[in-house]
């Protein structure tokens, strides 16, 4: 055995020891500890083995298959939103939201897969190093998963192997895989953006946690077999790389995936709504969507007209009967449809989210089972 894979094997151990005592005893990797703690490491590597530039043949072609993978994979995502629902995040982008979490997330993962590719080059191919170092980096990924979790009983042993072991076992997987063959980009785009929506978006699909476990398992493994048979065929076939047509390829996705986060956010002018009631048939029927404009100004808005207010707790799509202005604020009055008698109740103008302008037939119809279903549980 070589002396600098010594040298590694012993590097590597006692970046378990320190794991080890980060999860069951001192929990210092939280917040910027971890990217410090990974810093340190990368300046003792450096002195004891020095670093090697990237040379990698084909990263930017697999930088643009990931790409183009992401941008599929968030418009299938947020179709899936249409029938799990959808739910607000908190709002990061905020200098103490930035300082607190994003920061830390962008520096742990930058030096996590630069120190993933200063060891795997430095391995030059070993497969005992390149399986140690997989498992490195899956107990770098749980570390403090595990400082959290207490393994009382097989229920929260359960909760830990599926929400938390399993997906980081695939994605470090994916991630030595991609290290070794298109070098540390790849995976700093990759796992960025995985790991940095939830803190840029306003509005995610809200899937049950158990649901979320298995996207987060597979998602990597889709990847990894996209990746694969992309370097198998270029490898084999020595294709010619057009960037440009293969650039396009990812429009369409995009412009979805705009779409989707713009209609179902509700921070801009259009908002989108399941209807679930059938009050406003035929007009309006169980499973369409309404886009509701909510720049409409509330003394513009007349009798006849339809519109999404707040009530009790939910959103109703009603016609308006009639506009009381009393002191320069107004009361609204309204009927479904298909109703008999008009509305009990007497609506402020705040709480009227704005005028239906258009409807799309049947698209909601799974966001509407879907809760029927929860409901009935």
């Amino acid at each position: 055995m070589k002396k600098s894979y010594i040298k590694l094997y012993a590097l590597e151990f006692i970046i378990f020891i320190a794991l080890i005592l980060n999860s069951f005893v001192f929990d210092f990797l939280t917040g910027y500890g971890l990217p410090i703690f990974i810093l340190a490491i990368l300046l003792v590597f450096k002195l004891s083995f020095g670093f090697e530039r990237d040379r990698h043949r084909y990263t930017k072609d697999i930088l643009l298959e990931i790409v183009i993978f992401l941008l599929v994979f968030f418009m299938l995502y947020y179709l899936l939103g249409i029938a799990v629902g959808f739910a607000r995040t908190t709002n990061y982008l905020n200098p103490y939201g930035i300082v607190k979490f994003i920061i830390p997330l962008v520096l742990s993962v930058c030096l996590k897969e630069y120190l993933r590719f200063a060891i795997l080059t430095k391995a030059e191919g070993s497969k005992g190093l390149v399986v140690t170092t997989s498992i490195l980096f899956i107990f770098i990924s749980i570390t403090n998963t595990l400082s959290l979790n207490v393994f009382e009983g097989h229920l929260n042993f359960f909760m830990f192997f599926a929400l938390s072991l399993m997906p980081a076992i695939t994605n470090n997987i994916l991630s030595t895989f991609m290290c070794v063959n298109s070098g540390y980009l790849p995976n700093i785009l990759y796992n960025l953006v995985i790991q940095l929506y939830l803190y840029i978006l306003p509005i995610v699909p809200n899937p049950n946690e158990y649901i979320k476990s298995i996207i987060d398992f597979l998602l990597p493994i889709f990847l990894l077999c996209r990746v694969y048979s992309f370097l198998k065929q270029t490898k084999d076939e020595e294709i010619e790389r057009d960037y440009r047509k293969k650039s396009l390829s990812f429009l369409a996705p995009g412009i979805v995936i705009v779409t989707l986060i713009y209609f179902v956010s509700g921070y801009f002018k259009y908002y989108a709504i399941a209807v679930a009631s059938g009050s406003m048939n035929p007009e309006i029927n169980v499973g369409d969507v309404v886009i509701i404009d909510q720049k409409t100004d509330k003394n513009e808005i007349k009798p006849g007209e339809v519109v999404a207010y707040k009530y009790n707790g939910k959103i109703i799509v009603h016609r308006i009967l009639n506009v009381v202005d009393y002191q320069n604020e107004l009361t609204f009055y309204t009927k479904g449809d298909s109703n008999e008698e008009a509305d009990p109740w007497a609506i402020k103008e705040e709480d009227v989210l704005g005028e239906v302008k258009f409807k799309i037939n049947w698209i909601g119809l799974p966001t509407v089972w879907i809760n029927e279903l929860l409901e009935t549980k």
